[in-house]
């Protein structure tokens, strides 16, 4: 389950409930997903789009998006830090962000306009729309680990916009939940 983190505030919410009210005064919804939990680590994208089709196309009715698919990152991932560089940067879309986690964990960092910056950590069965034009960035957990079913609206709109804030980025790519590594 998710666990929201405000340093600012020194609070952490874990219960699900909560998380959805605090994240939605910013336009983001946060959902839980039970089921599909026999698909194995080698099951093919196409496999996992099909085990999830319910509640992906109920998002898809929802949010008008038009195509999922799924990113699979892993220790192995060619080019890992080269690709996890594009996201480790405060940046804003033209489209929703929409992840399914499958598998695994991260962090997305939000700056909202008006608020403090938190981290969500997210983790298989979470649901998570960060709105269009919403400053964040992404880390992974210490496993660096994750598996994602991604919903688009128009897929070229999903190129990240660099904000080149000052923002403070330093919260460890570490996770606090499950996943916690002292």
């Amino acid at each position: 389950m998710a666990t929201v983190t405000i340093p600012e505030e020194n609070r952490t919410l874990e219960n699900p409930e909560e998380i959805s009210e605090f994240l939605s005064q910013f336009g983001i919804w946060y959902r839980r997903f039970e089921g599909s939990d026999d698909l194995s680590d080698e099951a093919t994208n196409e496999e996992i789009l099909e085990a999830y089709s319910e509640p992906i196309n109920k998002l898809k009715a929802e949010g008008g998006y038009v195509t999922a698919d799924v990113i699979n990152i892993m220790p192995t991932t060619p080019n890992l830090d080269m690709m996890l560089a594009k996201f480790d940067k405060e940046h804003w879309h033209d489209e929703d962000e929409v992840r399914f986690i499958v598998k695994g964990s991260g962090l997305f960092h939000i700056h909202p306009d008006k608020g403090p910056v938190f981290r969500i950590e997210v983790v298989k069965g979470d649901m998570i729309n960060v709105p269009r034009g919403t400053h964040h960035w992404f880390h992974l957990c210490t496993e660096r680990t994750i598996r994602a079913i991604r919903l688009f609206q128009d897929m070229s709109g999903w190129t990240p916009h660099y904000t080149e804030s000052g923002t403070d980025q330093s919260f460890q790519p570490l996770c606090f939940g499950p996943n916690y590594i002292p």
